[in-house]
């Protein structure tokens, strides 16, 4: 049948969608018989951190292998047909446009950063819970899971350990999820105690300072389906962690569990002190509580499976392998705040300080971090600090934050002499011109946010374009008085000049902005005077 005149004139959207699959496709160089490689697709997505066993993905990129496991090369059909099971992921992982652009450049890095941290020798394993003194206490594991699932692994990635104390972080959602944050603090506060994890001590309401420390996740555990066996509820705790982990089951260490409850004397003192204060529910079964806090700590993972949970955490509770929405984002920001304030024992102040991430950390030598938005880290290192902190893992920490723009007010710094660190979210083919298009435009437009972000990406904030118009020209053109006032404290300077010997206080005097004029004449007066007019001309000359 013949089209009508609106159907010939409507968009082919199948045609559109064709063209999207073709650009893909041709970016892998089709042979003359308009075939691909599989290996160069495969070896492209494991470039930009997708690796083959990624749930996602797993069957399409099965389907590549030619019959009998072979490699033939496969046509623009068969692509497409691979790509639209996850059109999204494929698409943005041959373009370069997943979470950390650069993935092959923050790899290389960490590698740098483990080769570097491997003579470190200082500290010593836990000895207070005699099977953990037995571990080899020279192992070292980082792993890097995005919110986009790109994963990275580097030494003992695939060696499992126990959980300790960042098993807190999941007992502690999983109260969240099922009270809700108010019932929850009730029965627990929500400061840092400025002591020890396992002090004897109590808040002045006879209740635990939080709920990263000893007596806080004994409550939070007995607050886990208190109705419940105690078997049921392992069971979801391990589900949970299972989850979080993008499907990989947990295990359980038994002789830990053992030792745990031979060693435990201080947990059972805080234990009958939170009883004697009234800090628990009614109805709590005080000896049931502790086997399930010793079980909880027990159980055990590696480092690619807690990187992956951190990640979890990162992606506002949905897990990045499986799409599974574990927790709420209400609990997860619960966490992760009380994670910054608390998560690392008595030095989490000056983590909170000095890194500003959160993360927690175990006596196993476990550490979890986690990068808001961006990615999950764990390090595993089992030799501690005075603390209680893995050594290697602090010190990993502060070798990322120092390259890496990632602490979490690092963004109003920038610009400021700190330009050298890196935004792992910044494509790696990125353009200066790019850059300072964005910039200028967002200013000129007062998008005060936009011009934030850009610094924070390390674009300068006195960065100019073709005709040597800097982001403060404009904004100073346009009456833009907050950009104006950022980009002068994000050290701008107050009199660029422009190919024609321009500069912002002309341009704002020229406009009528006299609140402008008079800030950045106070600015100039600051920081030096105005260039003569032949300067002008000779800078405009270049």
């Amino acid at each position: 049948m013949a089209k009508t005149a609106t159907e010939a004139r409507r968009p082919d959207a199948t045609a559109g969608t064709d063209a999207i699959y073709r650009s893909l496709f041709d970016s892998f160089n089709p042979d003359s018989g308009g075939r691909i490689s599989p290996l160069e697709v495969l070896s492209r997505l494991e470039r930009s951190g997708l690796r083959p066993d990624d749930p996602r993905i797993a069957d399409a990129l099965a389907g590549l292998a030619g019959a009998g496991g072979g490699t033939r090369q496969i046509s623009f059909a068969q692509f497409k047909a691979l790509a639209q099971h996850t059109s999204s992921l494929i698409r943005r992982a041959v373009e370069g446009n997943l979470a950390v652009p650069d993935f092959a450049a923050l790899t290389a890095d960490i590698t740098r950063m483990y080769d570097e941290l491997l003579p470190v020798r200082s500290g010593a394993v836990a000895d207070y819970i005699p099977q953990l003194k037995r571990v080899d206490p020279d192992q070292l594991a980082i792993t890097v899971c995005t919110v986009d699932g790109q994963r990275f692994s580097v030494g003992d990635a695939a060696t499992a350990f126990c959980l300790q104390s960042v098993s807190k972080t999941v007992s502690y959602c999983l109260a969240l999820d099922e009270h809700g944050t108010e019932a929850v603090h009730q029965h627990m506060g929500r400061e840092p105690s400025g002591q020890s994890f396992n002090e004897l001590a109590l808040n002045p309401k006879g209740l635990p300072h939080n709920p990263m420390v000893n007596a806080g996740a004994i409550m939070t555990t007995s607050l886990i389906r208190p109705e419940e066996d105690i078997a049921d509820r392992f069971d979801l705790v391990a589900a949970t962690w299972r989850r979080l982990a993008g499907g990989r089951r947990p295990g359980f260490n038994n002789a830990v569990y053992l030792s745990e409850r031979q060693t435990a004397d201080r947990n059972f003192a805080l234990g009958y002190s939170m009883q004697e204060r009234g800090a628990f529910r009614p109805g709590t079964d005080l000896l049931q509580t502790l086997e399930f806090f010793f079980q909880g700590c027990s159980i055990e993972v590696d480092a690619q499976m807690l990187a992956t949970a951190a990640a979890s955490l990162a992606n506002a509770g949905v897990c990045p392998m499986t799409e599974d929405p574990v927790f709420t984002p209400g609990t997860v920001q619960s966490c992760l705040s009380l994670m910054s304030s608390c998560g690392m024992y008595d030095f989490s102040g000056e983590f909170a300080f000095t890194i500003g991430l959160p993360a927690k950390s175990g006596v196993s030598g476990a550490l979890m971090l986690v990068i808001p938005g961006l990615m999950g880290i764990c390090v595993w290192s089992p030799r501690l600090d005075e603390h209680g902190n893995s050594v290697r893992g602090i010190e990993f920490c502060r070798k990322l934050v120092a390259e890496y723009n990632v602490h979490v007010f690092d963004s109003l710094v920038t610009g400021r002499g700190r330009t050298a660190k890196r935004d792992p979210r910044r494509k790696r083919n990125q353009t200066q011109t790019e850059a300072v298009v964005a910039l200028t435009w967002a200013a000129s437009q007062g998008d005060l946010n936009e011009v934030r972000a850009l610094i924070a990406t390390g674009v300068e904030p006195g960065t100019a374009d073709y005709d040597c118009r800097t982001p403060l020209h404009l904004a100073a053109a346009e009456g833009q008085l907050d950009v104006v006032r950022y980009l002068l404290a994000a050290g701008a300077s107050p009199h660029p000049v422009d190919r024609w010997g321009g500069t912002p206080l002309s341009d704002a005097e020229g406009n009528g902005h006299t609140k402008i004029s008079a800030l950045l004449r106070q600015h100039a007066e600051e920081v030096g005077p105005f260039p003569h007019h032949s300067d002008k001309r000779e800078a405009a000359a270049v």
